[in-house]
């Protein structure tokens, strides 16, 4: 070996010669290797943004506040429960967990929203008879309504029609029913507790597992709606009839309007925009507090 050949050995800023062929080919093992990585990325974003709303629409509802919709996969509870121990069996494929995780979000939603429909069914069909005496031409039905009756009779139904099925409601209450229904989704928090299932209506109504707010005001509607109810069976017989027929019209009005939130939810899979009112982790509002004295 030559002292020339031995320098180009140590040399620190000598270089192998490449030709153009082999700087072709490490140029595209280069692009290669560049678009293999921005296609992982991409695949691994679009994998991760599949994870947002539920059911048919392949999607998970978001388990915060706001309405919005969460982008990132919920971590399960480390509580164990059938729902859990069923979706993270390690000899089940992700198909069969991805039907389990329907299946049970699809029962929850729909005895969430039409649990509720059917109690205001009840409500409505207990107090129908006495708001449709007046149109009774039968001759055992004295109740007979004057003019000035009538105009009461139909202002009571505009007035509820608008007050109670429109604004209490329509804005409200009913989506907030169909929003917490789709909550209920196995490895989340909601999802892992059999009681919201079973008691998946009063759930969706808000009236446990929710904000402190949400069910004081939840609770606070129950109560008063009951204690009217026992007001409005001392009245007289018209009285009666014209407020009866306004609550028939509210809740008429109140139970379409559920069921327009949750068929629309299911056909465009888009949730109400609308906060479900779920309670905050204890560690979360210490940290925002200590957050907040920083």
């Amino acid at each position: 070996m030559t002292t020339q050949s031995l320098y180009f050995i140590t040399s620190p800023s000598s270089s192998i010669p490449i030709n153009n062929s082999n700087m072709l080919f490490l140029r595209t093992n280069n692009n290669n290797n560049n678009a293999i990585l921005r296609s992982s990325s991409l695949s691994s974003r679009i994998e991760s943004s599949h994870s947002s709303l539920n059911l048919i629409h392949n999607k998970i509802p978001y388990r915060g506040g706001g309405g919005r919709v969460s982008s990132t996969t919920s971590t399960p509870s480390k509580t164990s429960s059938l729902f859990t121990a069923v979706s993270a069996r390690n000899n089940v494929s992700d198909n069969d967990k991805s039907l389990f995780t329907k299946s049970m979000t699809l029962f929850g939603s729909m005895w969430g929203s039409l649990g509720v429909i059917y109690i205001l069914a009840k409500a409505i069909v207990r107090v129908l008879p006495i708001a449709l005496e007046p149109f009774k031409k039968s001759s055992t039905s004295s109740l007979v309504l004057s003019p000035i009756q009538w105009s009461l009779y139909v202002t009571s139904c505009l007035f509820f029609a608008y007050f109670e099925g429109y604004k209490g409601f329509h804005l409200k209450f009913s989506p907030l029913v169909v929003r917490r229904s789709f909550t209920m989704v196995p490895g989340t928090k909601q999802g892992n507790n059999p009681i919201n299932y079973l008691l998946a209506p009063l759930y969706s109504m808000g009236l446990f597992a929710a904000t402190r707010k949400r069910m004081i005001v939840s609770w606070s509607i129950s109560i008063g709606v009951t204690i009217i109810v026992a007001f409005v069976k001392k009245l007289s017989p018209v009285a009666r009839c014209i407020l009866d027929a306004g609550v028939v019209v509210g809740l008429s009005v109140g139970s379409m309007s559920i069921l327009y939130y949750y068929v629309r939810s299911m056909i465009t899979g888009t949730l109400p925009t609308i906060d479900p009112c779920l309670p905050i982790a204890i560690a979360t509002v210490k940290t925002a507090k200590a957050t907040k004295k920083e």
